[in-house]
């Protein structure tokens, strides 16, 4: 996420440092701070090298006892600034973790849930991981699984595989197409569609 260098005025380090700060009895100490200064001092710790939520920063907030309307207006603010965006994170998620993890949409989906992200930036962000390259994903991660299952039965390394695939948010249809595939083109009789659900997912 690209971040602008216009930062809110007043921001610096949560534990009020500088090139004062660190000049051991330069002058008397600083007063105490506002919860403004704390609040943006706070969430520029936390995206540093970091990109988060507007949810996770409001917690965090809340956690170290700031006022949320304090919270509001200081994060009001750094969403002016471009210092936190949404959609832009969800959009950075879904790629990263699609191609690092192999997770499918409906995983990432539930992620970003968690996060705080809105449904719309979830909905624009899935949106850009098609049906074709998800199921070119799954077939990838079972290939990469198949060798770790020879030896046993089929109906386990079936039951195995899928597994694998739905707890990465694949739905159990298309995992257990992939998977059958997969084990057909090794010549093992895939056989006939098995009940999964609640042996091995």
């Amino acid at each position: 996420m690209t971040r602008r260098t216009d930062w809110p005025e007043g921001a610096g380090h949560e534990d009020g440092g500088g090139p004062a700060a660190s000049r051991a009895g330069a002058g008397p100490p600083h007063p105490p701070r506002s919860p403004e200064e704390r609040a943006r001092a706070i969430c520029l710790r936390l995206l540093t090298g970091t990109p988060r939520t507007r949810r996770e920063l409001a917690d965090a907030l809340r956690e170290r006892d700031v006022p949320d309307e304090v919270s509001a207006a200081v994060l009001d603010r750094f969403e002016e600034v471009g210092l936190i965006d949404d959609a832009a994170f969800a959009a950075a998620w879904v790629e990263s973790r699609h191609h690092g993890r192999g997770l499918a949409r409906r995983a990432l989906a539930r992620e970003l849930r968690t996060k705080g992200v809105a449904a719309a930036s979830i909905d624009e962000a899935i949106g850009r991981l098609d049906a074709e390259r998800e199921e070119d994903t799954a077939r990838a991660l079972v290939a990469r699984r198949l060798r770790a299952t020879r030896g046993l039965d089929r109906d386990r390394r079936l039951r195995r595989l899928v597994g694998m695939l739905a707890r990465k948010g694949y739905p159990e249809g298309t995992a257990l197409r992939v998977v059958r595939e997969a084990l057909a083109a090794e010549g093992e009789d895939p056989g006939e569609e098995t009940e999964l659900i609640g042996d091995g997912l």
